[in-house]
């Protein structure tokens, strides 16, 4: 009987560790997962600031040739003011575009390192049930075991 009983035992501290690697592996692929989602985003924040800076840049031509189309001298003081007007509006855009980028990096980051903190979460959780069963069971198939020896 005792035999059968340390089988089980086994078998329970087993499975116990396995649930806890296997949670913390899953906590790593997550986080390489969360990872590359947030290189390929960097990236895509990085060319749809290009994109804005060129339509704007495209925008800003095409108001010169206007303006220079009117008549207007570009040094003239109505031509700079709109120039700057539309530097400004170009290095708003610019910026917003690249504040909403870093923002979502650093929702990533931190969901990237709740996914890791959840797999060593599980692998703790699966140590610690372990030992809990292994010691449990121990006393269970060895009663004296505990027991102070009198002397």
């Amino acid at each position: 009987m005792c035999s059968i009983e340390l089988i089980g035992l086994g078998l329970s501290v087993g499975g116990k560790i396995s649930q806890g690697v296997a949670a913390n592996k899953a906590g790593r692929q997550n986080a390489a997962l969360i990872a590359e989602q947030a290189a390929t985003e960097a990236q895509l924040s990085a060319i749809k600031d290009e994109r804005l800076r060129k339509q704007m840049a495209g925008q800003i031509a095409k108001q010169r040739l206007q303006i220079s189309g009117r008549g207007v001298s570009l040094d003239s003081p109505q031509a700079v003011y709109m120039g700057q007007q539309a530097a400004e509006e170009l290095s708003f855009a610019s910026q917003s575009v690249r504040s909403e980028g870093a923002a979502r990096q650093t929702e990533l980051s931190a969901a990237r390192r709740a996914a890791l903190a959840r797999g060593r979460l599980g692998l703790l959780t699966g140590t610690l049930g372990a030992a809990s069963s292994a010691l449990t069971g121990a006393l269970e198939i060895w009663p004296n075991l505990g027991a102070a020896e009198a002397t």
